[in-house]
């Protein structure tokens, strides 16, 4: 296996809390390879390797931080998709979003995803919840060598 490239894949299309996300992430020294991208269409793009990413490695993030409420393809799409395909099954994936409907969260887990947060309002939580994230997945957990 190739080491990644990229650790996170910030799936994010609200530009105050990619820069919010970055920041915490910098802060850690955790942000040194990380791929944001906007909606869920390009997410998957990036992740299988199509459209404006076709030429990239075929190497997969340490974790995707995924929206719900994205343009295009939402959130669930994306995790569903990921889910479905036996070279992305594995990854993991935290939904990290603004809602709290018990339908979201019930969708989320019954598609596998491996954590489910609702992002403070406030800055410094928000701050906090971005450095724990990121210090967890990074380099706490172990996950399965893909």
């Amino acid at each position: 296996m190739i080491e990644n490239d990229i650790e996170i894949l910030l799936v994010e299309d609200n530009p105050n809390d990619v820069e919010l996300a970055l920041d915490a992430l910098r802060e850690q020294k955790l942000a040194n390879r990380i791929q944001v991208v906007g909606d869920g269409a390009e997410a998957l793009d990036f992740l299988f390797c199509t459209g404006a990413y076709e030429s990239r490695p075929n190497q997969f993030p340490k974790v995707i931080l995924l929206d719900l409420k994205l343009p295009k393809v939402s959130g669930l799409e994306v995790l569903a998709r990921i889910r479905t395909d036996p070279h992305t099954r594995s990854l993991p994936v935290v939904i990290l979003t603004s809602s709290s409907e018990e339908r979201d969260i019930v969708e989320s887990y019954r598609l596998h995803v491996n954590s489910y947060i609702v992002k403070p309002v406030d800055f410094e939580q928000f701050t906090e919840a971005i450095r724990q994230i990121g210090f967890y997945w990074l380099l706490l957990n172990q996950p399965p060598k893909l």
